[in-house]
């Protein structure tokens, strides 16, 4: 017997494991299919996964193209866009969020080398490949003919798994298409021991490639960054509470901290259940009861009542009442954080409250000073964190304590489609205006939706330089050194601004409830307007808004 026919007998002859024993012949086209782009039906060339949780090859996408009505964030690799290939998507996205997959390139790689370096060691073990065509109903009549080409069919070595991948390297195995098997061999070898060995050697790729470089454990629910970095959903999670930069490549990425517009990488999630599923039930077993897996809601968070803060700005406390030094004290012996809730001054009711001494929305702080007087009062130095909006509550020491919900902006994809709906619809509006009463001033909405994102922030940054160059007493030197510059950020300017401008906290609430940037920056700007148009002095009091 000649050292390849050894060679074969050997990968046969291996002990299956107990997982791979007898994989049903569908579950192995179901895992090639993982590996194919379904755009091009080719295993992935340097993988993109999109916001929109599609996965291509990155030749697969259409050229870029300058974005519609886009201006936020303001810079050119989110003013170009591509669009998803897929016919049953077409989402548009930046540039800025097409990056390469590196977990699935790294992961493709070693697959193909797996193969390459198995395939001489089964040359003689023929099966007839035949593909079978399924024709989707809701593809264009083009599409159906094609689809109705003659089906593949090959006889290739290996075992169902690697012909399968073999067949797809190949441009002759549709994505959407099944395949039917059978075995050439002459003594009637089904060639099972071959895709036990095979599905083996993929499971222990996964499992030493899919680590989190956060936890350095198996990935749980992996989510993947606009730079093409994946971790534990859970683990970027921490991380963008505390940073908002890639924790490998050192990229900003715009994603909120709870990550509730992020979606999952579905593909490496799929990848994971067909091929370590009991590595992935152990994993969220271990995650779960040390408590590592959870939503964007939080328990038991003690709320401070009394005046508004905002995200990203400070908050300076004196605490003198009993009840708020006990749970003062309690926070800074753990997690630092608390929530600011404002009074209800007008008993309206807050959504599923109902009648509560406090207004639903509010802002989580963190202690950055604690000072404790000898008296028990503390002065108390906070920064913003995040926002929330109260689900239930409770009292606890005479303080109230409640389940919060993380409140986040829009994904920047939706973000995007909103601007670009309001200002297009705003423009029409005009047209037709201007063709039914020529020369006549504009509605104010439709003034304000005709600003891109970009010239909201302008004009708001246009009238801060105009106030400080009159001296406006907002805009001293002592309360820009306590909340900085103006920041260019669109996302944090509208939160700097009503830190500093003295209007109403019952106005500046409405930045708390807003989900999207565009809508904070309009709120803005028309505070800026009225006060134009009551032609306020730099000198007096913001009292007329």
């Amino acid at each position: 017997m000649n050292s390849q026919a050894l060679m074969v007998r050997d990968v046969q002859s291996e002990e299956p494991s107990e997982k791979f024993l007898q994989a049903p012949y569908d579950d192995i086209r179901q895992l090639v299919r993982l590996l194919q782009c379904p755009y091009c039906s080719k295993p992935f060339t340097s993988p993109v996964t999109l916001p929109c949780s599609h996965t291509v090859c990155r030749t697969c996408l259409p050229a870029p193209k300058p974005r519609a009505n886009i201006s936020y964030p303001n810079t050119p690799d989110h003013l170009i866009g591509v669009v998803c290939p897929l016919r049953h998507c077409g989402a548009e996205h930046a540039v800025a969020q097409c990056s390469v997959d590196v977990t699935m390139t790294k992961l493709l790689d070693l697959f193909k080398a797996e193969i390459s370096k198995h395939q001489p060691m089964v040359e003689d073990t023929p099966m007839l490949l035949e593909e079978v065509l399924r024709v989707d109903t809701a593809a264009s009549a083009e599409e159906k003919d094609a689809m109705l080409e003659l089906p593949h069919s090959r006889t290739l070595h290996g075992g169902r798994l690697v012909a399968t991948f073999v067949m797809a390297e190949m441009g002759e195995l549709r994505y959407s298409s099944d395949v039917n098997y059978r075995s050439l061999s002459a003594s009637g070898d089904e060639y099972d021991g071959l895709d036990v060995a095979s599905l083996q050697r993929m499971h222990d790729v996964v499992q030493t490639e899919l680590d989190c470089l956060v936890c350095y454990n198996m990935m749980l629910d992996p989510t993947t960054t606009a730079c093409g970095h994946t971790f534990c959903r859970g683990c970027l999670m921490r991380v963008m509470h505390h940073s908002s930069i890639c924790p490998v490549c050192r990229r900003s990425l715009h994603i909120s901290p709870s990550l509730q517009n992020q979606p999952s990488n579905t593909l490496l999630n799929s990848l994971l259940n067909a091929l370590c599923p009991d590595l992935v039930a152990a994993r969220r077993t271990a995650a779960e009861e040390e408590g590592q897996v959870g939503g964007g809601e939080d328990d038991d968070v003690p709320l401070f009542v009394c005046t508004l803060s905002l995200p990203t700005m400070p908050t300076f406390l004196h605490v003198f009442e009993p009840r708020y030094r006990l749970m003062m004290r309690r926070c800074v012996e753990g997690n630092r954080q608390f929530g600011m809730v404002m009074y209800n001054k007008n008993n309206s009711p807050q959504g599923e409250l109902g009648a509560s001494q406090f207004l639903q929305y509010g802002t989580l702080l963190e202690i950055v000073n604690y000072e404790l007087l000898r008296d028990g009062r503390s002065f108390v130095e906070t920064r913003g964190v995040s926002r929330f909006r109260v689900r239930q509550h409770s009292m606890l020491d005479g303080y109230s304590v409640g389940r919060i919900e993380r409140v986040e902006d829009l994904s920047l994809s939706e973000e995007g489609a909103f601007e670009q709906m309001e200002t297009s619809t705003a423009r029409e509006l005009a047209d037709e205006h201007e063709q039914a009463t020529p020369g006549a001033p504009l509605p104010g909405p439709v003034l304000v939706n005709l600003n891109s994102t970009q010239e909201l922030l302008e004009k708001c940054m246009l009238f801060v330089r105009e106030m400080r160059q009159a001296s406006a007493p907002w805009l001293s030197s002592r309360i820009v050194q306590v909340y900085g510059e103006p920041p260019d950020d669109h996302a944090i300017f509208p939160y700097w601004f009503a830190s500093v401008l003295p209007i109403a906290e019952e106005e500046k609430y409405a930045l708390l409830r807003t989900t999207r940037v565009r809508e904070r920056l309009k709120i803005v700007y028309m505070w800026i307007e009225r006060i134009r148009g009551h032609r306020w002095p730099s000198g007096n009091s913001c009292s007329i808004l």
